[in-house]
């Protein structure tokens, strides 16, 4: 049976957790800006300086996919799990991902962002 090669996987990944990250700092933008904080601009200005970071990892992400024909599209969903389709070379590969891993890797990788900032 072919297989997605092990060195795409973290691509793949970026493709999922990237839009994910986007999401919560969007969300977390209009819940700052809306908060009663005395000094806001510097929450915004941070959560815009990350969001921008994120946004250009995505794009280079979509371009590596470009380049090597990969595809990822988001399968079906449920409570526990959200199914993902890896395609490669003609070669499709399903993956099913634990819900609570979605969001707990999302929260890593949003720390490691805002770390890095």
């Amino acid at each position: 049976m072919v297989q997605i090669p092990s060195k795409t996987i973290p691509y793949y990944e970026a493709g999922i957790y990237l839009p994910l990250l986007l999401i919560i700092l969007e969300k977390d933008y209009s819940i700052v800006e809306q908060s009663p904080f005395k000094f806001k601009n510097p929450y915004l200005h941070l959560i815009n300086a990350v969001s921008t970071k994120v946004k250009h990892d995505l794009k280079e992400t979509k371009d590596y996919f470009k380049l090597h024909q990969m595809r990822l599209v988001r399968g079906e969903t449920d409570d526990m799990f959200t199914e993902y389709h890896f395609y490669f070379n003609g070669v499709m590969e399903c993956r099913r991902y634990s819900n609570v891993r979605l969001r707990n890797q999302s929260e890593l990788l949003l720390a490691e962002y805002f770390a890095k900032n």
